[in-house]
């Protein structure tokens, strides 16, 4: 639901009425089971229900418990979690690894940990809610560059060039548009101008680059150690939840005494931990799966644009259908529920043009692709 803020003292009794105001804007919660085939989730490999991770998963329930009990410094500490981290920064080249809770906790944690209100943080004006509150909750000042625009960038790093603490915060894969960052492009700017570079590779890991290692290992293979800091998750193409902060090891080292939503929060369960090294052994097999999920994305693309729509920049496997209003996007998103597709309107303030967010995964076939776009064409 859109955010309009209720500031005074008489919160509670304005409730009513505020969700009365935007009715037509209420989000509507997905049946539990979902139905319809899925054409929205980020379980891009299919991995959420194997059969091999499954196992993993209930065997690390019997080895540790349902529960880690207590944070990482505390008593919930695990040797599986410095196993896991030590295969993940093997897989995607990075010196180091840390793991937190989920993606939003990582981001959060290490943005607002390593800058403070000394900083300049150039944003990409697309970047995921979670970085953004990253860069908030650390108290330096936020520039913001035009989407993916490394021009207009490198203007505002020009007339900020004296400034001596900077960082440039992005996404690989952008989640709502499907769109992928330059990164040598970007690590080419961060070096001329002496920032840090924070990489959200959410909806790239496990999809992209060599044995799925992300598009960093795609894009900048031999560049890698010039990204400070690469957010990854385990609760999208890896099937389970958790992620991980891959940097230095001596910033991992600040990183686990300082992030406030490492040292403050309950570790992850173990089990996940202990699946996390079957996900990572998976999704390196994966080539086939990866390539099916690329050129199945493509094709929908190439569909779309014949019957006239517009997926914007859209190169992965997040196809966006945008769409003039939020009217059309959520009727849309209707008539494809009746019709046995599960694909969500996704609509202001999240996006700034309202759209089908569609996002493929290894599951979804090409007959299953030309019945979704039946309904388009229909409508």
């Amino acid at each position: 639901m859109q955010e309009t803020k209720l500031k005074n003292l008489t919160f509670l009794s304005q409730l009513p009425a505020y969700f009365s105001r935007l009715e037509s804007q209420k989000r509507v919660r997905t049946l539990d089971p979902p139905t319809g085939l899925d054409f929205c989730s980020n379980d891009y490999l299919g991995l959420s229900q194997n059969p091999k991770l499954l196992e993993a998963l209930k065997e690390g329930i019997d080895l540790y418990g349902a529960g880690s009990t207590a944070s990482r410094l505390v008593r919930g500490h695990r040797s599986v979690f410095e196993e896991l981290e030590s295969e993940f920064s093997n897989w995607v080249h990075a010196e180091s690894s840390l793991f937190l809770a989920n993606g939003y906790a990582a981001n959060v944690g290490a943005i607002s940990c390593v800058a403070d209100p000394s900083y300049l943080i150039f944003c990409d004006r697309k970047n995921h809610a979670s970085l953004m509150d990253g860069v908030r909750l650390s108290g330096g000042k936020k520039v913001y560059y035009r989407h993916s625009d490394l021009n207009h960038l490198e203007e505002l790093l020009q007339k900020y060039s004296g400034h001596a603490n900077k960082m440039i915060v992005t996404e690989s894969i952008f989640s709502m548009d499907g769109d992928s960052s330059d990164l040598s492009s970007l690590i080419h700017l961060k070096e001329k101008y002496g920032c840090l570079l924070y990489l959200d590779e959410a909806h790239s890991i496990g999809v992209f680059g060599e044995k799925g290692a992300g598009l960093s290992s795609a894009q900048v293979p031999s560049q890698i150690s010039n990204i400070d800091f690469r957010m990854s998750t385990f609760g999208k193409a890896l099937g389970l939840e958790g992620a991980m902060i891959s940097t230095s090891s001596d910033a991992r080292k600040y990183l686990l005494h300082s992030a406030r939503t490492f040292v403050f929060s309950t570790a992850p369960l173990p089990a996940i931990a202990h699946a996390g090294l079957s996900a990572i052994r998976l999704v390196k097999e994966m080539d086939a799966e990866r390539e099916k999920v690329l050129s199945h994305s493509e094709y929908l693309r190439s569909r779309l644009h014949k019957l006239g729509k517009d997926t914007g920049n859209s190169s992965s496997q997040i196809v966006p259908i945008l769409l003039g209003s939020e009217a059309i996007a959520l009727d849309l998103a209707d008539k494809l529920a009746k019709s046995g597709f599960q694909a969500k309107a996704i609509r202001p303030p999240t996006v700034d043009v309202s759209r089908i967010r569609v996002s493929i995964n290894a599951k979804v076939e090409k007959q299953d692709l030309d019945g979704f776009i039946r309904i388009i064409k229909e409508n």
